[in-house]
């Protein structure tokens, strides 16, 4: 595939111009169908990050998931950023302060920040729900945006927002803002491979489209496991396994050869 990976200018030059395609893996396959298919925006998190995954999606930009939690100071960000970048990585997504954003940012560190539902302080809004479904809950959204613009970061998820508001918010401020469940008035439009692909076997959101069924295939693959281990442990039980063909030869006059040693040890 002869493209080159978008950089954060390109990404910023496209606002307003067309729909970016994002989507959150969790293997190396999922990152190189994804290259293959021609996604823009990948998003995989720290713990998972590594050569391989950058390896395997060579054209797509990526933002590595900084854990929040795990993470507790800004040098602990910087450090984990750096390590990130360090692998490949051409951002990174925090949920940290204002204060530690800005302090990437002025490192260089092109930074995700988040709005509307946060799951890490979902306590704060009401849990998982929607918010900015009030005037007043819709302007708390717009000005963290504005205070995430202010403090350098390029882009921010906004999660579950109502579209109106997310749309207009978007119109009002220069960094991306990446739509997981906000409406197509964003730029991005982010989902969950897991969703995509019909694997998830815990809650599928509203927001998600669930293109296939990946989780009855895993179901079949399984029971296909279990029957090709148990005609397995027969063959091994009624002598069927291993079979002439499936052992290492060896001459006769070597054989009597190695007899014969054997028993002059004796």
């Amino acid at each position: 595939m002869d493209r080159d990976r978008a950089t954060v200018a390109d990404l910023l030059a496209l606002k307003g111009r067309r729909q970016l395609v994002m989507l959150h893996v969790e293997s190396v396959d999922e990152a190189a169908a994804a290259d293959e298919a021609g996604v823009d925006i990948l998003s995989i998190d720290a713990p998972l990050w590594s050569p391989e995954f950058r390896q395997a999606a060579p054209h797509i930009f990526v933002c590595v998931g900084l854990m929040y939690g795990e993470l507790a100071t800004t040098e602990d960000y910087l450090r984990a950023s750096f390590e990130a970048m360090s692998i490949g990585a051409d951002s990174v997504y925090s949920a940290s302060s204002l204060e530690t954003i800005a302090r990437m940012r002025a490192e260089g560190i092109p930074v995700c920040g988040h709005t509307g539902l946060i799951p890490d302080r979902r306590t704060w809004t009401g849990g998982f729900r929607a918010v900015g479904r009030t005037a007043e809950s819709a302007l708390m959204v717009y000005r963290q945006v504005q205070d995430l613009e202010r403090a350098g970061a390029f882009c921010a998820e906004i999660e579950v927002v109502p579209a109106r508001v997310a749309a207009e918010i978007s119109k009002r401020t220069s960094i991306l803002l990446l739509s997981m469940g906000s409406g197509a008035g964003c730029d991005a439009q982010y989902l969950f491979a897991e969703d995509v692909l019909g694997s998830n076997v815990g809650h599928v959101p509203r927001h998600a489209k669930v293109y296939r069924d990946f989780r009855a295939e895993y179901e079949r693959l399984q029971q296909e496991r279990i029957s090709a281990f148990q005609e397995y442990a027969a063959d091994v039980r009624s002598g069927a396994f291993p079979e002439e063909h499936q052992t290492v030869r060896i001459d006769d006059d070597e054989f009597k050869g190695f007899l014969t040693g054997i028993e002059k040890r004796l």
